[in-house]
């Protein structure tokens, strides 16, 4: 039995694009749906870094760093707002292969950087996963405006209020974890990206229009075992 988890977000960047639901319900695994606002599914790059990640009940000074770049939609099951991750690339080759057997997410190996310098996130991931198509992303973010709860904004509520995630494990099963957290802080956001592969690596075209961008600072989380769907 794999215990619960307890970590931090820190640092993240929500990049999101408009995408047609039926582009994303192509790229879905059966039994999960595209979640929609003002028509449009979504398709989000988010990096960041995890802090004092550990098994739920140990002190946080025994947890480990891991730098991050996710890609992930929008998702309904049962009538449940949730996301659907696509790939989570991690540096740490152990934390990787753990995550991928103990929790059934599909990690892949990466050398991953996060640097917070004069008020602005430097990122960069180059995938390094054995068999993996090649995945790269690199730029720099940073808070362009006010703070706010993300509950008070429509989109902003719709992309990050969300409280389970699935993946589809590699035997073909889809697993989902819950997960609990204060509401998000998030601010407008501006970032110069210079590189992003990560999409064409797993079969998306880049959408044409501008993304929405979000910063926030982060917040602590704790995330449940990971469940097979009935």
């Amino acid at each position: 039995m794999v215990l619960p988890l307890e970590m931090g977000w820190r640092h993240l960047l929500f990049e999101n694009w408009r995408v047609e639901p039926s582009v994303m319900d192509a790229h879905l695994p059966d039994g999960l749906y595209p979640d929609t606002y003002d028509g449009s599914a979504w398709l989000s790059v988010v990096p960041f870094t995890n802090v004092a990640v550990r098994p739920k009940g140990l002190p946080a000074s025994l947890g480990v760093r891991l730098p991050e770049l996710n890609l992930r939609t929008y998702v309904t099951r049962d009538g449940v707002p949730s996301v659907y991750f696509f790939s989570l690339d991690a540096q740490g080759v152990a934390s990787v292969v753990g995550a991928r057997l103990f929790h059934h997410l599909p990690y892949y190996y990466a050398r991953v950087s996060l640097a917070w310098a004069d008020g602005r996130v430097q990122f960069r991931s180059r995938r390094r996963h054995p068999g993996s198509r090649p995945a790269a992303y690199e730029g720099t973010y940073w808070p362009s405006g006010e703070p706010f709860s993300a509950p008070d904004d429509p989109l902003a509520e719709f992309l990050v209020e969300r409280y389970r995630f699935y993946t589809e494990a590699q035997d073909g099963s889809i697993r989902y974890t819950d997960v609990d957290h204060d509401p998000w802080t998030l601010y407008p956001a501006a970032a110069a990206v210079e590189a992003n592969t990560l999409l064409s690596a797993h079969g998306f075209a880049k959408p044409d229009a501008e993304p929405v961008y979000y910063y926030s600072p982060g917040l602590d989380v704790v995330a449940s075992r990971s469940k097979q769907v009935a």
